[in-house]
């Protein structure tokens, strides 16, 4: 069974951190794309940040600086480190991890940064 398990989420302050994990099973992990998505309220799905099976790293122009990407191969995770938080971030953070022949979606996890 495919699960992809998004956790760290929380409410945090303007300029805090947060950093989510997705935990992956099910699925070949090491050979998938990961990525980082996030959904605000009223707005289309957005991408944030990618990482390829081979390291290769992407982010959107608005996060760059601030939040990082990383994968473990061996224990299926893929993070997102998230500094210098602002109000503008908050959404529900997806993780989705796709190949040329599959692609799978986590459930999400809230961030919200609120004073």
């Amino acid at each position: 069974q495919v699960q992809l398990v998004e956790s760290g989420g929380g409410l945090v302050q303007p300029g805090g951190s947060l950093r989510l994990s997705c935990a992956a099973s099910g699925f070949p992990f090491s050979k998938y794309v990961m990525s980082w998505f996030r959904q605000a309220p009223g707005k289309e799905r957005e991408l944030v940040a990618t990482i390829s099976n081979g390291g290769t790293i992407n982010y959107a122009d608005f996060v760059k600086g601030r939040f990082t990407i990383s994968r473990d191969n061996a224990k299926n995770t893929v993070d997102l480190q998230m500094n210098s938080l602002q109000p503008e971030d908050t959404a529900v953070y997806y993780c989705k991890g796709y190949s040329l022949s599959a692609l799978y979606w986590g459930q999400g996890t809230q961030v919200t940064v609120s004073s």
